[in-house]
């Protein structure tokens, strides 16, 4: 009867003396924290920022600390005196690869490049101003009323070449309907006749190769594509005098032969796939041959922003106003920014170089090519994106036309093959289609369909910079063709795996990009001032 309280008591001592220790404990514990958080505090203001693990990656300051407890097994006061050790790992240097660390960011550079940047091109525009003062003026531009005229004319002109294409188209596609419905009647009365009768006299029928027509029609064709061309390349070396008229003459007639022949081609294929019986894409089922040969699908074809015919294309769900005079306003503003800093910087910088021309001082010829090539590299990034940007989104808005992948990112480009594959995706896939494809499909080579490619390249380049300047030099088909060698020795760079293949390959395009623009421009303005000069002697 009295063990319980006693146990009773006892056990409330023995808890009371617990609690007691604990809260000792609790003390102590809280006094030994108080005495480590002052010697870190006195840690960090001897050693500085960097003993302290708040500014340091957790995993960062981990292992540095085991890396040092490795080589130094000293307790605490060591870290705080002159004998800590500083040097206690080895690492190589940031930008070296030995270095442990990540990859570092070139941000910094990146702006200091930017700041030198403006700074060299303000001190141009400073040094023009006070050399010449502002010479942009509110005028034709030096353009003839004989000029403008010839313009009217052409423009008015090379969009016939379209419509002499459905013609042509239309007058093979009434016969190969005709043979299609006659191949059709006679399978159905195969089918009618009853099987004795068949086997008396069967009936063979093969679905022939059908070009009873087709050389006749690609004939036909190519002297409309090619009479296109030839008319205006007439016109203009002949009778317009300023280049930039001539240039959007020719760039003109060099869109529509380009789909003269994507017509041809794709209609033809068409035409084949109808008598074979083969099957066609999904998406040109709402439009199938012959059905697609209408004005409406031609003039569709005629405005979209593609080189490339297809019966059908992919729509935009409705037109946005506000997205329009957007571009709109973009176009506006970049024409006249290129007209401005060609009037004001390139024209005076391309007269200065004819004297050195004349003489052939070869340092000031590369002094003007130095000092043309900002200005050059600043007035085509600005075309750029005036016409891919926001010249080819406002027609695409109009057209509702929804593919609208004109262009990638080109100034990433690795190679000069990549950025020939990445910049102009509506000249890219045309050359793709109607050149490239079928010259691997027929047996050649990829590296000889890809010369064939830039040979057609080349030629067109030199219609539009040769003929408007009055001077078919080659500059313009060479420098394309030039373009070859250097993919192939760019070429490796792009399937190399490392931080430094890309640089170097991008650099080497860029620096490629940077001197052959403005020289190309170099020589034609001296040509085009030769040529002119002997035309005024001759007048005079």
């Amino acid at each position: 009867m009295s063990t319980t309280p006693q146990s009773d008591a006892d056990n409330e001592d023995i808890s009371t003396v617990d609690l007691a220790e604990s809260r000792a404990d609790a003390h102590t514990s809280a006094n030994v924290t108080h005495i480590m958080s002052q010697q870190q505090k006195s840690r960090r203001r001897l050693i500085g920022k960097d003993a302290d693990p708040r500014t340091q990656p957790p995993s960062a300051g981990k292992s540095e600390e085991e890396e040092l407890t490795k080589h130094d097994d000293s307790k605490g006061p060591i870290k705080l005196s002159h004998i800590y050790p500083i040097h206690a790992v080895s690492r190589g240097s940031i930008l070296s690869r030995e270095s442990t660390t990540p990859t570092p960011s070139f941000v910094g550079f990146r702006n200091l490049a930017m700041i030198v940047l403006a700074v060299s091109n303000l001190r141009l525009v400073i040094e023009n101003y006070s050399k010449y003062g502002v010479l942009i003026r509110f005028a034709r531009l030096g353009i003839s009323q004989k000029d403008i005229l010839y313009c009217i004319f052409l423009t008015a002109t090379i969009p016939l070449h379209l419509f002499i294409a459905i013609v042509i188209e239309r007058l093979v596609a009434i016969p190969t309907v005709n043979y299609v419905a006659s191949l059709s009647e006679k399978e159905d009365k195969k089918r009618s006749t009853p099987k004795m009768e068949r086997k008396g006299a069967s009936i063979l029928i093969l679905r022939p190769k059908p070009k009873y027509m087709w050389r006749l029609i690609v004939l036909l064709h190519s002297i409309n594509a090619m009479a296109c061309l030839w008319v205006t390349t007439v016109v203009v070396y002949n009778s317009i005098y300023h280049p930039l008229i001539g240039t959007a003459c020719e760039f003109h007639a060099v869109i529509v032969c380009l789909k003269v022949a994507s017509f041809a081609l794709t209609n033809r294929d068409l035409r084949e796939s109808m008598l074979n019986s083969q099957p066609v894409p999904a998406i040109y089922n709402s439009a199938p041959y012959p059905k697609n040969l209408t004005l409406k699908n031609l003039s569709y074809f005629w405005w979209a922003p593609t080189l490339v015919y297809q019966p059908v294309y992919p729509r935009s769900p409705s037109f946005r106003p506000l997205f329009f005079v957007k571009r709109i306003l973009e176009m506006v503003g970049l024409s006249f920014l290129i007209w401005f800093l060609s009037a004001q910087y390139a024209v005076p910088t391309l007269e200065n170089s004819l004297v050195h021309f004349h003489s052939l001082q070869f340092m000031g010829i590369m002094e003007r090519l130095m000092k043309l090539a900002s200005i050059s590299m600043a007035i085509w990034l600005a075309g750029f994106f005036c016409i891919f940007q926001s010249g080819l989104n406002a027609l695409a808005e109009v057209m509702r036309f929804g593919d609208r992948a004109f262009y990638d990112d080109w100034w990433n480009s690795k190679s000069v093959g990549e950025y020939w594959r990445l910049w102009n995706k509506p000249v890219t896939n045309y050359f793709r289609r109607h050149i490239y494809v079928p010259l691997v499909r027929r047996g050649w080579k990829s590296a000889t369909a890809s010369v064939m490619v830039f040979f057609v390249s080349a030629v067109l380049h030199e219609l539009v910079v040769g003929v408007p300047t009055h001077n078919v030099i080659g500059v313009a088909f060479s420098s394309m063709i030039l373009q070859i060698p250097l993919m192939q020795v760019t070429a490796p760079l792009e399937k190399m795996h490392g931080p430094t293949s890309g640089i170097i390959g991008n650099c080497i395009f860029w620096f490629s990009f940077f001197i052959g623009q403005p020289l190309g421009v170099l020589l034609y303005y001296f040509a085009w001032n030769v040529s002119m000069s002997k035309v005024k002697m001759v007048e005079s």
